[in-house]
């Protein structure tokens, strides 16, 4: 549950809210722009491994590992410098996990949703798994 603002929207009341509400807002983004939800919050088995915020196929049948980032201003470098190497080291790691099920390796890609102030911005291959 959340907390009502003066315009009437539910404002979330913990950081794990505030972080499962920006995850909807960057899903319908990207389902907006032709992409296809193939698993959420898709986490290595263990400790110290990785987790996957989104992972989508475009279009063109690349697969898509989507880390979603928010923030409330761009203080600190904003949400996607937020995104460190050793986050995307553990994304990697997560994405390697999931591939390793498939029988067709896919091409891939791994991009950065932010969500800062309200506004929704995609950055496509922020980062790659070398």
């Amino acid at each position: 549950m959340g907390l009502l603002s003066t315009k009437g929207q539910l404002k979330p009341r913990t950081t794990k809210q505030a972080g499962d509400a920006a995850e909807v807002l960057a899903l319908q983004h990207l389902q907006r722009a032709g992409l296809v939800l193939l698993q959420r919050n898709y986490r290595t088995p263990g400790r110290g491994g990785g987790e996957i915020d989104l992972i989508m196929r475009a279009p063109d049948g690349t697969c898509v590992f989507v880390e979603v980032r928010q923030r409330r201003s761009a203080s600190h470098g904003g949400a996607a410098a937020s995104v460190s190497a050793v986050k995307q080291g553990r994304i990697v790691l997560a994405a390697r996990h999931y591939l390793m099920r498939l029988a067709r390796l896919p091409p891939c890609r791994f991009d950065v949703v932010t969500v800062q102030s309200g506004e929704v911005v995609w950055i496509q291959g922020a980062f790659d798994a070398s």
